[in-house]
């Protein structure tokens, strides 16, 4: 396993990361999730991700048990707030009741004082942005995290969450966005804005919900246990990609990897690892065996040549739009009304 810097900060990370939003779903079995993050430990692997909403809180409760008796100072967790949690009106957002009630229900989930990197999973319009980092700031302060991060914030809410971080003396350093040879919409405004300010990324979904793994073929039916099979697991994140032109093209990745003696899917993630503002890329599993193998795309160095072949493959079906990250979070202010 590799390791980086998350952008400028001291903390090291793993070049892959661990994530149970799939792996720990109404579908799987905790019995799947104690041996996926086995596997993930083996690999190397020491940053894992999840969230309070995974699994209605499953998902850390499962992550706590699965790390317990492994030396605390030696990984790296990271969670999320932001989605509903519970009925009421106030259990979501990044109020500062909602954050600090969270990020205490998560630790307790978890098994453990603090987590590494706390996270904005989404923009809260409806929520002054001092609030949410005073806040933010009271968790680090108290001890109960390290560091700040967000996830699919725009660059103009990064830089205002940023300058306020830096006032109120806390270190927001990471950003969380979904980053793909497929979705390539961060680099046109959320990537150099990182770089700016010295953030990182650890991205999510760098195989596209599985898409960029080239098990789905164009014109034939899923595999049988496959996402797409699945309503329970994040199947109508992957819809969108199961198309016959992006299934076709995908397929021309094929040879590409062959050449090199990989497979499709650690083509993909060493893709990803590529860029110099990633970090870490965000890997989950239904099975212990496919973190062995992805893990492995962790040091892959491509050359100009492949890149170029793998923009060649996918050009017409990538997705850039940087619009896409403002419409993936709440816009109006009375949202949490509605």
């Amino acid at each position: 396993m590799d390791f980086r810097h998350l952008g400028r900060s001291g903390l090291i990370v793993s070049r892959v990361a661990y994530g149970n939003w799939l792996t720990r779903s109404s579908s799987r079995s905790e019995e799947t999730e104690l041996a996926c993050v086995r596997a993930a430990l083996d690999a190397g692997i020491t940053t894992f991700d999840t969230a309070d909403v995974y699994a209605d809180g499953l998902a850390e409760e499962s992550l706590g048990r699965a790390l317990k008796g492994e030396r605390r100072e030696g990984l790296e967790i990271l969670t999320k707030v932001f989605a509903p949690t519970g009925p009421g009106r106030n259990d979501l957002g990044l109020s500062r009741k909602h954050i600090r009630e969270s990020i205490d229900n998560s630790l307790r989930r978890l098994d453990t004082d603090h987590v590494d990197v706390y996270q904005a999973h989404r923009f809260d319009p409806s929520t002054p942005l001092e609030e949410t980092m005073e806040a933010f700031a009271d968790v680090v302060h108290a001890g109960k995290a390290h560091y700040i991060g967000v996830s699919e914030w725009t660059a103009d809410q990064l830089r205002r969450g940023h300058a306020l971080a830096r006032e109120l003396r806390i270190s927001l350093i990471s950003s969380q966005p979904q980053y793909s040879a497929l979705w390539r919409v961060p680099e046109g405004e959320i990537m150099p804005a990182c770089e700016e300010l010295g953030v990182g990324q650890i991205v999510w979904s760098p195989l596209a919900q599985g898409v960029l793994t080239g098990k789905y073929l164009p014109g034939r039916q899923w595999p049988q246990e496959s996402r797409a099979r699945d309503s329970n697991d994040g199947s109508p994140v992957l819809a969108p990609w199961l198309k016959d032109d992006v299934l076709a093209r995908v397929q021309q990745l094929r040879p590409v990897a062959d050449g090199l003696g990989l497979t499709i899917a650690q083509l993909s993630l060493a893709w990803v690892l590529q860029h110099p503002n990633v970090a870490s890329a965000v890997i989950g599993a239904s099975r212990p065996e496919q973190i062995a193998d992805n893990a492995k795309a962790a040091g892959i160095r491509l050359e100009a040549d492949v890149m170029a072949a793998i923009d060649a493959a996918l050009g017409p079906v990538v997705s850039r739009d940087p619009g896409a990250t403002r419409d993936s979070s709440p816009t109006a202010p009375d949202w949490r009304l509605a």
